[in-house]
C-alpha cells in the first residue's frame, strides 16, 4: 500500500532513425506523453504513452488534458490494490486509454521499485525467459526493405512485419513475397495494412496472401467493418488479425463470435494499461486465438519496458511482439532496452527496470 502524492505529465518529441511509412501517414518523430508520480515516501515511477490518433483518438494535448484532469482525483490516494486501478480511473474518466496506461504504468513501476520486484513478478511472473521481437518493414521500398531485412536476419532477428495499405494490394503482395524469397522459410512474416484497404482491395490481398508467403494479415479494413474482417477471413488460408478493432474485451469477443478475427494485437495504449493486457492475453489464449504484443511507433524505453515484462508473462504470443525503441534515432534513457540476437530478455531489477535521463528529457521535450 503506498499513497500518490504527486503526479507530473509532460510530451516529447522522439526522432527516428528513419521515417515508418503506415497506410495512411509517415512518421517522422514520435510524439508522446512521459507521466512521473511520486508516493509520500519519495519513491518515483515513470510511464509513458505514444499519441494516436488513429488507434485510440488521443493526441499529446489531449492525453496531457486527461492526466491534468485525473491528478487532482488521484493525488492522495491509498493505492491498495492495483489491478483495480482501471475501475478507479474509469470512474473518473470515459476512454482516454492511453492517458490511464501510462498512469498505470507509472504506478506500477512506483510498485515494483517499492517491493523490490520486477513489473513482471507483479504481473503474475515469468512464463519464458525471452521473447522474439519483429521488425517493421515500413518504408514502402521493395529493394530498401529487402537489404533491410536481409540484415535483421543476420542479426537473429526472425519475425517481420511488413506495413501495407498505401501503395495497393499488388504491390503490397510483391512487397511480402520478396520479404520471404529473401528471408526463407524459417522466417515469420506478417503484414498489416492498418485499415488502409477498401473491402475489394483487402479481399485481393486476402486471396494472394498464401501465394505471397505470409504467416498471418492485420487488420486489412476500417475497424468498424466486422463484415469486410470476417469476409477476408474466409477467403484466405492466411489468419488474419485485428489490431484497431480490439479497444476492449467487448472487440475480442465479437470479432471472434463473427468469424472476424483468428488472433489481434494487444496495446496498452489500446487497452488501457498492462493489466488489461494481461487479461485480455489470457481470454484469448483460452479461446485459441493467436496473440501479437505491441508498442505503438515509437516508445522510449519507458513503454519497451512495460510491452517486454508483459511478453514474458503471457501465456502466449506466437505471433511475436513489437518492441519500437529500436526505431528510434535516441532513447530517452542512458541504458535503452536491448534486443540482442532477435530477442529481448530482462533483468531482476526492480519496476520497469529502466528511467530517463533527465538530460534527454529537457533535449526533447517539448510541452
Amino acid at each position: 500500500m503506498f499513497k500518490i502524492s504527486k503526479i507530473d505529465a509532460f510530451g516529447v518529441g522522439l526522432p527516428l532513425k528513419a521515417p515508418i511509412k503506415m497506410s495512411s501517414v509517415v512518421i517522422h518523430i514520435a510524439e508522446n506523453i512521459i507521466v512521473r508520480i511520486e508516493d509520500s515516501d519519495g519513491t518515483i515511477g515513470w510511464g509513458e504513452a505514444t499519441e494516436a490518433p488513429t488507434m485510440t483518438g488521443e493526441s499529446v494535448p489531449g492525453m496531457l488534458a486527461a492526466v491534468k484532469f485525473l491528478t487532482p482525483l488521484l493525488t492522495g490516494r491509498e493505492i491498495e490494490d492495483l489491478p483495480h486501478i482501471h475501475a478507479v480511473m474509469d470512474d473518473l474518466m470515459y476512454g482516454n486509454h492511453g492517458a490511464k496506461s501510462a498512469i498505470e504504468i507509472a504506478l506500477l513501476d512506483l510498485s515494483g521499485k517499492r517491493l523490490g520486484k520486477p513489473l513482471y513478478e507483479i504481473l503474475g511472473g515469468k512464463v519464458r525467459d525471452e521473447a522474439p521481437i519483429l521488425v517493421m518493414l515500413a518504408g514502402g521500398d521493395k529493394d530498401a526493405e529487402v537489404a533491410n531485412a536481409k540484415q535483421q536476419a543476420d542479426q537473429g532477428f526472425v519475425a517481420f512485419k511488413v506495413k501495407i495499405g498505401a501503395l495497393g494490394p499488388s504491390q503490397d503482395l510483391d512487397r511480402s513475397r520478396a520479404a520471404r524469397d529473401v528471408l526463407g522459410n524459417s522466417a515469420r512474416i506478417s503484414a498489416d495494412a492498418n485499415q488502409g484497404y477498401s473491402r475489394d482491395e483487402a479481399l485481393m490481398f486476402s486471396e494472394g496472401a498464401a501465394d505471397a508467403g505470409l504467416d498471418f494479415m492485420e487488420q486489412l479494413v476500417d475497424y468498424r467493418d466486422l463484415d469486410g474482417m470476417a469476409a477476408c477471413a474466409q477467403a484466405s488460408k492466411v489468419p488474419l488479425g485485428a489490431d484497431e478493432g480490439f479497444h476492449a474485451m467487448s472487440d475480442i469477443l465479437a470479432h471472434k463470435d463473427r468469424g472476424a478475427a483468428h488472433g489481434g494485437s494487444l496495446k496498452t495504449i489500446k487497452l488501457g494499461g498492462a493489466f488489461p493486457v494481461m487479461e485480455a492475453g489470457r481470454v484469448m489464449d483460452t479461446m485459441s486465438m493467436h496473440v501479437n504484443l505491441a508498442g505503438k511507433v515509437a516508445d522510449s524505453s519507458i513503454a519497451s519496458a512495460a510491452i517486454a515484462h508483459l511478453a514474458l508473462c503471457l501465456p502466449q504470443v506466437n505471433w511475436d511482439t513489437s518492441i519500437t525503441n529500436q526505431y528510434l534515432a535516441e532513447d530517452l534513457v542512458d541504458d535503452p532496452i536491448k534486443i540482442i540476437d532477435g530477442v529481448v530478455r530482462l533483468s531482476d531489477a526492480p519496476g520497469l527496470g529502466v528511467a530517463p535521463s533527465d538530460a534527454l528529457l529537457q533535449k526533447y521535450k517539448i510541452s
